[in-house]
């Protein structure tokens, strides 16, 4: 038997999906290969269940911190002095509280935010809302891009522009972090977010800012011009459309009991999640802005706005080299923690909206290619220097997005149809519609007064905007009335959900009846002490089942060629699996068990699970890890990343009394 031809080279594939009894598709779930992935002790300490839950939100903390949020900090502060920090604070609560009640939804509904659009308004409506919350995405990206290139450039003295495109090499890093699973991901994060930390301490330490003045910035207050458009700036750093997305399907990561008590228990944990993670996140961008403030305001550089300038003014006003060293290890770990979770967004909307998806690579090269564009464009033609501008208009880009999806979000968690019993409270329910209220109005404004701006600066060619940016921004109007209105209405019409939705449970047992016996097991191998076990289950459940019946013995070379070449690969370690294999099946046939065997390359968890479904088998067997604790959270687990992944039963073999 020789090694497998390549692998088809399409990059999306189709879901096959049960169809309902209403006609609705019950949505694929979100971020598949990490559903349910995470246990949760069934304990009753506090301490340790709440560290099985901690997670999503560091991952969603770090879009809260990202590039985009130094520039408009740091302009804020030189510009403003301290007196936005109120805008800060009031963005972070309104963070707070958005994230909870996304991680409510998919708690809840077992759906993302992207998903439940789909299924709560019209087709075409939802493709709108794609198109928007694809275009914060890449905006988001933009700003990853600049803030990473800085970093290089402050660092290393790299050409911005060379940087720029070095950036594009973070998709391996991520593509390697995507494969070991999402407790490595959240602990890559948690130590990216804690570099943060400790370099914005430092910086403060050393700014020596003036406490008192803090206090007084926390008084509401738009002094000065500009101040509006550094306020919704800093709410579009803040409160970032594409999290709310993501953090509705990384809560999925854990596998909680969906009984009345489970469901709440994840929806008070993930909430305190929320809370910690955030404020830690408030913590880096006040540090900012009080940097700003306490340096450039105070020495009346007002007009500091571009990052790769105020790293230049650092030393030479705190007299230290530390502070500008420490900025930029911050500035390139922001950059490099947020390009992760906008890439994992990304595939969240792409799936949730249209039901499409692509392969992590494609999907990040692809987004990455929507912001190499206006960065390379940008720094090209209007220099570095425009770089600061660029940054702080993404941001405003990404404020304008957010009342797309936090109207829907609000209406989804208010809606006893939707969420049952677990629906937030009347009094949580007008604090979350002042806080969409308030986005909106500053949000409309911000068009209008741009508009205004933009159709008296253009002159004589004032009627290419009446043509094309006017009726846009009128048609987006129209959409958010729509998505604000069109759930009331059909609340008030009494119009059913989707009947896979359905937050109350079965209403009876379902029937009961005997399962076919198996006559095609996959056995997956790794030729270690283990396979002798795995092997005598395996054949054992095929005892008595008849002709017919056979084992197909599975294993995945990993070796640094099959990674690269896949099955193209001829290396020493490929040729003697396969040798193996070939005397495990000669083994086999003496003891009267019919086998064949098939080798993969590279990822094992999805190559195994495609060689289950591309050889149809029945059922799959494998050992058990053997390890636990603190190697699972770094390591993660095979064997419940592959479970999930498959659409047959997996039997776990203990080894040596580990637990599957």
């Amino acid at each position: 038997m020789g090694l497998l031809p390549p692998l088809d080279s399409r990059e999306v594939f189709a879901h096959r999906r049960a169809v309902s009894a209403d006609g609705h598709d019950p949505p694929p779930p979100s971020l598949g290969e990490i559903r349910a992935s995470v246990a949760v002790p069934k304990t009753p300490s506090f301490w340790r269940r709440l560290f099985a839950f901690i997670g999503p939100a560091y991952l969603v903390s770090v879009g809260y911190m990202d590039p985009g949020n130094w520039a408009t900090d740091i302009a804020a502060g030189a510009k403003l002095g301290y007196a936005l920090l109120w805008v800060l604070l009031m963005s972070n609560l309104m963070a707070v509280l958005l994230q909870s009640l996304s991680a409510r939804l998919g708690i809840v509904t077992g759906m993302d935010l992207a998903q439940a659009c789909r299924a709560m308004f019209d087709r075409r409506v939802s493709w709108v809302l794609w198109i928007l919350a694809e275009v914060a995405i890449a905006a988001c990206d933009l700003a990853e891009i600049l803030g990473s290139a800085i970093g290089l450039q402050l660092l290393f003295g790299l050409p911005l522009l060379i940087g720029v495109v070095v950036t594009a090499l973070d998709t391996f890093l991520l593509l390697f972090l995507h494969s070991k699973g999402v407790r490595m991901m959240e602990a890559f994060i948690v130590v990216l977010i804690t570099t943060i930390g400790v370099s914005m301490a430092v910086e403060v330490v050393l700014a020596k800012p003036l406490w008192g003045e803090i206090a007084g910035g926390f008084v509401p207050s738009l002094p000065g011009e500009g101040a509006l458009f550094l306020a919704i700036a800093i709410l579009g750093a803040t409160v970032m459309p594409h999290n709310l997305y993501l953090h509705s399907a990384l809560v999925q990561s854990r596998r909680i009991s969906h009984t009345p008590s489970g469901i709440r228990s994840g929806v008070r944990f993930n909430t305190i999640d929320s809370v910690v993670a955030l404020n830690g996140a408030f913590f880096v961008n006040a540090a900012l802005l009080v940097l700003a403030a306490a340096t450039f305001h105070t020495a009346g550089l007002y007009e500091v706005a571009d990052i790769g300038q105020a790293h230049r003014l650092l030393e030479p006003i705190l007299g230290s080299t530390v502070a500008p060293i420490a900025f930029a290890v911050a500035l390139i770990a922001a950059g490099q923690s947020s390009t992760i979770t906008g890439t994992l967004a990304g595939q969240i909307v792409m799936e949730g909206f249209v039901q499409l998806r692509l392969r992590p690579v494609v999907r990040r090269l692809a987004t990455r290619a929507l912001a190499l564009v206006p960065a390379v464009a940008t720094i090209a033609f209007a220099g570095e220097s425009s770089t600061g501008f660029l940054l702080v208009l993404s941001q405003v880009v990404l404020s304008l997005q957010l009342s797309f999806a936090v109207v829907p979000l609000v209406h989804l968690v208010s809606d006893r149809r939707w969420m049952g019993q677990y629906a937030i409270k009347p009094r949580t329910q007008v604090v979350a519609w002042v806080v969409a209220g308030v986005i909106v109005v500053l949000n409309l404004k911000l068009t209008a007064d741009s508009l205004a701006s933009f159709l008296d600066g253009a002159g004589a060619w004032a009627w290419l905007l009446w043509i094309s940016a006017v009726p846009v921004a009128a048609g987006l109007v129209l959409v958010l009335g729509y998505v604000a209105v069109v759930p009331v209405l059909e609340r008030l019409r009494g119009r059913p959900t989707p009947m896979y939705l359905n937050v109350h449970g079965p209403s009876a047992m379902p029937p009961l009846a005997p399962p076919k016996p198996p006559r095609r097991v996959a056995v997956a191998v790794d030729f270690s002490a283990a396979d002798g076990a795995v092997l005598s289950h395996a054949v054992s459940l095929l005892h008595g089942v008849g002709r017919g019946a056979r084992v197909r013995l599975l294993h995945v070379v990993e070796s640094g060629g099959a990674r690269l070449m896949g099955p193209d690969v001829r290396d020493g370690e490929a040729r003697a699996d396969q040798a193996r294999l070939e005397m495990y099946v000669d083994e086999l046939a003496e003891h009267g068990v019919e086998a064949d065997f098939d080798l993969g390359f590279g990822e094992p968890v999805g190559e195994l699970a495609r060689l289950v479904e591309e050889h149809g088998s029945d059922l799959v067997v494998l050992g058990s890890h053997g390890h636990g604790g603190l190697t699972d959270f770094v390591l993660g687990t095979t064997v419940e990343r592959l479970r999930h992944r498959v659409r047959v039963p997996v039997l776990v073999v203990p080894i040596g009394g580990a637990a599957g």
